[in-house]
């Protein structure tokens, strides 16, 4: 009869790329500026009485927490330990209701340049499964530029009209 030994699942820690690791772990820390500094931008709409804008903002938040969570647990999942970084405060200095929203959009921006980036190293390093990983993220990205974009082209439309305004706050408070 023909025996095998294996490793207990829990010993076992997956080898991953230096480079594809690094930048995963640093994903997770920019992942949850990205919540910290939609809070920001939360409180400077629930101080112009904008409780629509505000909410939206805090969901925002919320789903930034989500990504940094599941990046946490790939890398748990295998077996790679993460230490945390500290989370950089945002500025959030706003001259009008406009400003946040196309400062959001650069933001998002920027975070799809790195999903980007951290895909090609994965995909340059034969790292298949980080790759399979990564294209929810990609796909994720796609949907929060245009989200963006979209509140941000209506905000541009009817904007400066209050009881346009008014509507487009109402809107963004059924967020769920």
């Amino acid at each position: 009869m023909e025996r095998s030994i294996s490793v207990p699942l829990k010993t076992r820690r997956t080898v991953m790329d230096a480079q594809v690791e690094a930048l995963l772990k640093d994903q997770i820390n920019k992942e949850l500026f990205s919540a910290y500094f939609y809070l920001a931008i939360a409180g400077f709409y629930q101080g112009r009485s904008l409780d629509g804008f505000s909410h939206w903002f805090e969901r925002q938040a919320h789903e930034e927490q989500a990504h940094a969570m599941k990046i946490l647990r790939y890398l748990q999942d295998n077996r790679i330990d993460v230490e945390f970084a500290p989370i950089a405060a945002p500025v959030a200095n706003f001259a009008d209701n406009r400003e946040p929203l196309e400062a959001t959009l650069r933001h998002e921006q920027y975070i799809t340049s790195l999903v980007h980036a951290l895909y090609r190293e994965s995909r340059d390093a034969d790292d298949f499964r980080t790759c399979q990983f990564l294209e929810w993220f990609v796909a994720e990205q796609g949907e929060e530029e245009k989200n963006t974009g979209d509140i941000l082209a209506r905000y541009d439309l009817f904007g400066e009209d209050a009881r346009s305004l008014y509507l487009l706050n109402a809107e963004l408070k059924g967020r769920v």
